[in-house]
């Protein structure tokens, strides 16, 4: 894949746009599959939600997002609503135990 400065035409930027997107989708996926394997851990639907970790998690998320020269505030939201939906997911898997 071409640097961006190296593309010569939007053909070869949205190429390697759709290229990162989707080792983006399989990263999540495998997230997804750790989310998952967490809820054997977990004893109780507080463990499950784990606001502190939450609130962590996502501070930690703004820093990197800073240190990479993106927005806090579009990563923040992204992973608050990244995260909900995969607590969502676990506490009907931590349920079907």
């Amino acid at each position: 894949m071409k640097s961006p400065e190296d593309c010569s035409n939007m053909q070869e930027i949205r190429a390697a746009i759709d290229s990162i997107d989707e080792e983006v989708v399989q990263l999540l996926g495998k997230r997804f599959a750790y989310v998952k394997a967490a809820a054997k851990f977990k004893t109780s639907e507080k463990d499950v939600q784990a606001p502190e970790r939450f609130r962590a998690m996502l501070q930690q998320r703004r820093q990197w997002a800073e240190a990479a020269g993106l927005s806090p505030d579009a990563i923040e939201k992204m992973y608050t609503d990244l995260v909900k939906h995969f607590i969502e997911e676990e506490m009907k898997h931590w349920q079907s135990r």
